[in-house]
């Protein structure tokens, strides 16, 4: 197979969706890899490694996309590039599709067959190409918090773990999924005073057994969270429905509760933002400010540590990229219902449900797509 590895052209994205690691692996299977010149190159992955590895350079992205059948990346394609797609060829990659309309209607215009990331499943219901960058995302939450809560950068000027006699920042973690634990433990350790809160009961019982009293846990309603807020300086946004637009926890009049200068973070951006009052932003622009209250809501957090977020997602994604282009797409699918959950959209028709209900578009069930001839 053609597999095509794009450099990366979202705003101060430096991840890419290919080490020369792997690579090697899909050309001594005897598959063609073509990386695109710097693609690596912000995260110390030099073009002469990939040649090494037996990729074959190229320097345009048009050419690189002509080419392939297979096209392995890391972000939604930007819309210069999901116009470069067409019929035939497989996009392999993050789409975040639910709160993105014109993406969605450029890959369906395209005729291309998208698998998401984020929507493939594992056996434990989980979501494991989702769950590396949800690990770093997390521990960037508070990070990212912390900053923010700097008074030079608008905020209320706390410190996340106080001093001796200084009582720390209160931080409340909205979901007890991957981001939110991985949060939890980064606030944790930092010193703050953490609450949770999650509507899993079980999931309530697991983290109170890992941490006891170190984190309160609360099932999250409405009520509770609006008693929580006036006494929180960070909150973070932790939920996630796959592949589904996320709900929204805080509206802009419960910013009201909140004390001036108080940061929220937005970490379910992607999926739309669990905050009403949230907009995508960018690492060169990363916060905003609405009714005194600090926003942090940048779409791909994991793009600031981009090395580290490179490496652990490739572990993840390089199996699934060998699954692919060993059956093809159609049998590795019809062979693994787990990669199957991630076809999003195929031929110009949305497959995943959450995405067409999204936006009112039709929905073309897997059954009928994989038993296609």
């Amino acid at each position: 197979m053609d597999i095509a590895v794009p450099k990366e052209i979202k705003n101060h994205e430096y991840r890419v969706g290919m080490t020369p690691g792997g690579v090697k692996e899909l050309t001594a299977a005897g598959h063609r890899v073509r990386v695109q010149q710097g693609a690596g190159a912000a995260i110390g992955l030099t073009d002469e490694q990939y040649a090494a590895a037996g990729a074959e350079l190229v320097a345009e992205a048009a050419e690189l996309f002509e080419r392939a059948e297979m096209i392995v990346k890391v972000k939604e394609p930007q819309a210069e590039e999901y116009r470069l797609l067409k019929p035939g060829q497989l996009l392999f990659t993050y789409l975040h599709l639910a709160p993105d309309l014109p993406q969605t209607e450029g890959l369906l215009a395209s005729g291309c067959t998208a698998i998401a990331y984020e929507t493939v499943t594992d056996a434990q219901g989980g979501l494991p190409l989702l769950a590396p960058m949800s690990e770093v995302a997390g521990r960037m939450a508070v990070q990212a918090g912390a900053h923010c809560l700097e008074k030079a950068q608008g905020g209320r000027g706390v410190l996340l773990g106080g001093v001796p006699g200084v009582a720390p920042a209160r931080v409340l973690i909205l979901g007890g999924g991957v981001v939110g634990i991985n949060a939890a433990r980064m606030a944790l350790g930092m010193g703050a005073d953490v609450t949770l809160f999650d509507k899993s009961l079980p999931r309530l019982k697991e983290l109170d057994a890992l941490y006891g009293p170190a984190l309160k846990s609360l099932y999250s309603t409405r009520d509770a969270i609006e008693a929580e807020l006036p006494r929180a300086d960070l909150v973070i946004g932790a939920v996630l429905v796959p592949g589904a637009s996320a709900p929204r926890l805080v509206t802009r009049d419960m910013l009201a509760l909140l004390p001036a200068g108080a940061v929220l973070v937005d970490v379910a951006i992607d999926q739309g933002g669990c905050f009403e009052t949230s907009r995508a932003t960018t690492h060169q622009q990363p916060t905003f400010e609405v009714d005194g209250i600090i926003h942090y809501c940048v779409a791909n957090m994991p793009g600031a540590v981009a090395r580290t977020s490179t490496f652990a997602l490739t572990n993840a994604t390089l199996p699934f990229v060998q699954a692919l282009a060993n059956k093809g797409w159609r049998r590795a699918l019809q062979e693994d219902e787990h990669l199957a959950a991630g076809l999003n959209v195929h031929r110009g028709e949305v497959v995943y449900p959450a995405v067409a209900e999204a936006h009112g578009l039709d929905c073309r069930p897997l059954v009928e797509v994989l038993a296609e001839a």
